[in-house]
């Protein structure tokens, strides 16, 4: 692995991190949640995170959370 995908790999496992944390605090876990290995393919990869995939009810949590939060931030605005 080049220097470039190295550091864009931690960056990745870090963001992976962050966004595992802040889905757990909305009562969330996706279970498939990774990086896509495809797309550290090539000479400057370009990572991708895999969201991966859910049951209905996680789905449909995650939509409540994303509609809540929607509405918190048009009520700031």
């Amino acid at each position: 692995m080049n220097d470039c995908a190295y550091g864009r790999s931690k960056s990745v496992e870090e963001c992976i991190a962050e966004l595992s944390v802040a889905l757990r605090a909305n009562g969330l876990k996706l279970p498939s949640l990774g990086a896509d290995p495809v797309t550290y393919a090539g000479w400057q990869p370009y990572p991708l995170i895999s969201l991966g995939n859910c049951n209905l009810d996680t789905a449909r949590a995650l939509a409540a959370v994303l509609r809540a939060a929607a509405g918190e931030g048009r009520a700031e605005g």
